[in-house]
């Protein structure tokens, strides 16, 4: 089964042309299966406000994206809930848990009413894996900076990833959860970004 990682490689790039001094006019060209998208990024330096386009993805990878990142964060917020040093990082993880659980059990309603019915996989990716592991691994406010950090980047990129697929996808019930999904993982971007 071929993985879409084409998506999550463009994106740190992305992240860091846009951390440089000045305005960045970033332009990249993203092939996936045949088709290409284009990502133009005009960004002032010390912004958030990167809107990046998406490259299209099929139903099956869209579903595997989705579901991933639900595990990763659930995962993650789990390990948070833990050895967060920090009580609004403590509740943020528990809430990641109980929101992507909620997510995950939505996006195998959708994807069970396709036709044909596609069925999630939740395989983590290498970036995801790797992100798991240096939490693992970090304690005290190491392990919070480290958090918020992998937090506001997986939000980010999995807000691109609803917003595009509710825009440009293939299957009709994975754009209404795409499209409903947008707005929760909007909500905790914001609120991970307040932290």
């Amino acid at each position: 089964m071929k993985r879409y990682t084409t998506f999550a490689l463009t994106l740190p790039a992305l992240a860091l042309l846009a951390g440089c001094g000045g305005n960045t006019d970033t332009s990249t060209t993203v092939t996936n299966q045949g088709a290409t998208t284009e990502i133009v990024t005009d960004t002032p330096n010390g912004t958030d406000n990167t809107a990046i386009a998406t490259p299209a993805m099929t139903g099956m990878g869209f579903a595997n994206a989705a579901a991933s990142t639900d595990a990763y964060e659930i995962a993650a917020g789990k390990l948070a809930s833990e050895k967060a040093t920090s009580p609004a990082l403590k509740d943020f993880g528990k809430m990641m848990v109980e929101h992507h659980t909620k997510s995950t059990a939505d996006l195998k309603t959708a994807a069970g009413k396709a036709t044909p019915a596609i069925v999630p996989d939740a395989t983590l990716d290498a970036e995801q894996t790797a992100n798991l592991e240096a939490l693992r691994k970090a304690s005290g406010t190491e392990f919070d900076t480290l958090y918020r950090t992998q937090q506001i980047a997986a939000h980010q990129k999995a807000l691109a990833a609803m917003e595009g697929y509710a825009a440009t996808g293939d299957v009709p019930e994975l754009k209404s959860f795409a499209s409903s999904t947008a707005s929760v993982v909007q909500a905790h971007l914001e609120k991970i970004q307040g932290m």
